[in-house]
């Protein structure tokens, strides 16, 4: 292939058998699987975290759980992210759980409930401090209630209620973090005052699931870990907390050249040549989610050596100095992965370039296939 994005499913599996070796007090694990799998591939992934333990999926999207059941995933999927006029029947139908943030949202799913004759999944969500989604601490007590009335009129269940750490990835000690853990326990008291019981409660995320083993509840709800990379990447890398990298990035020389001295690369000749040099040309660019920003600054592997992005990244391509050593097209290009080979890894990527590592393996887009090893 020109270009891959191969997904080892076996260090998936694994990752999240990890994961729930991890949770506190035999929490259940519920493997975040949004945004295609965290780029690593929704159905794929999905099915190899069941295999590893995960008794429950989190996802973003009614089309992303949608999508897994499609694909026979019977296992209970959250879904948290709604707009006012989304047709909600076919999720309640399916028995998918729906994140509830407020009383006009619940109306909407009891009426999908009334639609379909099938009483709702429902898990009520408190603002703990992040400042996103969630029912305010002012607006909880009447959102419990109104959850308790419809409950008792079978038109949903309460199967859940939880909230999302804002600092978790600051360490266990951050002071956000006691703050929101507070106003959870409270939120879970005015819960129980309703006359709800929910089947779960959960708070912790990946950052939370490997350093914050008081905040597990009944269920740890780890995304970026689930593919093998470290959301405190300042306490410890992934092999610190028994993960491995799922995502390696590979590409292909298209093309090699000889230059002279002082030739300029790439748009606007950001990059140079010394010397006379080779340049081997790499067919993947920012259309495929190798950012810009790279330019002169991100590395990759080619022949045993660690070679600087040089000159800007294009939209489909991006060029690499070589200097005097040698190079064919068709060799093999490793932008990132576990760092086996001594390729740079996602971490690398996102520190030179400024960002998260998260960024990195969820913006390399459709263009780039996903090939799957490890696999049951």
């Amino acid at each position: 292939m020109r270009t891959q994005a191969r997904i080892d499913l076996a260090a998936v599996r694994d990752n999240v058998a990890a994961l729930a070796a991890r949770a506190a007090g035999g929490a259940q694990v519920m493997a975040v699987v949004k945004a295609d799998g965290y780029g690593h591939g929704l159905v794929p992934c999905a099915r190899a975290a069941v295999q590893g333990g995960a008794s429950w999926l989190g996802v973003a999207f009614l089309e992303e759980a949608l999508a897994l059941r499609d694909a026979g995933l019977d296992v209970p999927v959250l879904a948290w992210l709604m707009v006012p006029d989304e047709d909600l029947a076919p999720a309640v139908s399916a028995a998918v759980d729906l994140s509830v943030d407020d009383l006009p949202q619940l109306d909407r799913v009891r009426a999908a409930a009334r639609a379909t004759g099938t009483p709702a999944r429902v898990q009520l969500k408190i603002d703990t401090g992040l400042s996103r989604a969630g029912a305010t601490v002012r607006e909880w007590p009447d959102l419990c209630a109104a959850a308790a009335r419809a409950e008792a009129g079978g038109e949903l269940r309460v199967t859940g209620v939880w909230s999302h750490f804002a600092f978790a990835d600051g360490g266990p000690d951050h002071p956000v973090n006691g703050a929101q853990a507070a106003v959870f326990a409270e939120a879970l008291e005015v819960a129980d005052r309703a006359g709800l019981t929910p089947d779960v409660r959960h708070l912790a995320n990946s950052a939370a699931t490997l350093t914050a083993p008081a905040t597990h509840y009944d269920l740890v709800r780890p995304g970026l870990a689930c593919y093998g990379l470290s959301p405190v990447p300042d306490l410890g890398a992934p092999a610190d907390f028994g993960l491995r990298p799922a995502m390696t990035l590979l590409s292909t020389v298209a093309l090699v050249k000889r230059v002279p001295a002082g030739t300029g690369v790439s748009y606007l000749h950001r990059h140079v040549t010394a010397a006379e040099a080779t340049l081997a040309l790499v067919p993947l660019g920012y259309a495929d989610g190798v950012p810009r920003s790279a330019t002169g600054v991100a590395q990759v592997l080619l022949r045993g050596r660690r070679r600087t992005i040089a000159g800007t990244v294009c939209m489909d391509q991006f060029v690499l100095d070589l200097g005097d050593d040698a190079v064919e097209a068709g060799d093999e290009v490793l932008l990132f992965g576990p760092g086996d080979a001594g390729e740079p890894t996602a971490q690398d990527w996102a520190r030179l370039l400024g960002t998260i590592d998260y960024e990195i393996v969820t913006r390399i887009g459709p263009r780039v296939p996903r090939t799957y090893v490890g696999g049951l």
